[in-house]
Parts: C-alpha cells; sequence; structure tokens
C-alpha cells in the first residue's frame, strides 16, 4: 500500500500558477492524517500541498486518497 517516491528539489518561483491537470497532493508528517487543527485551520501534521504530473484525472487520486507521508510509523 506504500510505494517510494524520488526526492523532491523544491523551487520557489514567482506567482506560480498550477496546472489544474496535476494532482495537488497532501505532505503529511506521519501517516495519522487526525492532527490538531491549528490556528490557520490546517492539520498539524499537514506539511505543504505538491502539485504531481499525472495521466489521469486529479479526481481519481483525490477519490484514492493519496498523499504523501515523511514518515509511515509515528
Amino acid at each position: 500500500m506504500y510505494d517510494t517516491l524520488p526526492v523532491i528539489h523544491f523551487v520557489p518561483a514567482e506567482n506560480y500558477k498550477r496546472d489544474k491537470a496535476n494532482y495537488e497532493c497532501p505532505l503529511y508528517k506521519t501517516a495519522v492524517r487526525a492532527g490538531v487543527l491549528s490556528t490557520t485551520g490546517q492539520s498539524t501534521n499537514f506539511v505543504v500541498a505538491v502539485d504531481l504530473a499525472t495521466d489521469r484525472n486529479p479526481d481519481y487520486w483525490v477519490s484514492m486518497g493519496a498523499a504523501m507521508l515523511c514518515a509511515l510509523a509515528e
């Protein structure tokens, strides 16, 4: 149920416009998605959303609950 992703190099860009054809994949610290909500309304377990190119409709990955994890164990 888990697979390894390659190392991702983040490159900051001004006025970035995301491609709607990409999947906006959430990156979590651990596999436990139920973190405490912070004052911003985000889970404290949430790190960042990563745009991933995909051949499928992004809604497919949303319905599958696909996410990236920094660590499998807590």
